[in-house]
């Protein structure tokens, strides 16, 4: 099975930052630092004709934030089941 995904799969890129990255605030993040961390998560490959552009790199910022909220959640949801 192909594991790979590429600059369009923005949900999968902010999900594999969010791991990556877990104490990274993605706001913190100028988008050319953004484009080099994507292009070393591993499974990520470039398609000729599909380079990032800043529409790209703003929506996979806005998935990370989600992304990221969505685990800080999960955390405080746990943190209340353990009392």
């Amino acid at each position: 099975m192909d594991d790979t995904f590429h600059w369009l799969d923005v949900d999968r890129i902010a999900e594999e930052l969010a791991d990556t990255h877990p104490g990274t605030d993605p706001l913190s993040v100028q988008f050319p630092a953004l484009r080099d961390m994507v292009r070393e998560l591993e499974g990520f490959e470039e398609q000729h004709g599909h380079p990032p552009n800043e529409r790209i790199l703003e929506a996979i910022q806005m998935a990370w934030i989600e992304e990221r909220a969505d685990a800080i959640g999960d955390d405080e949801d746990d943190d209340d089941r353990d009392r």
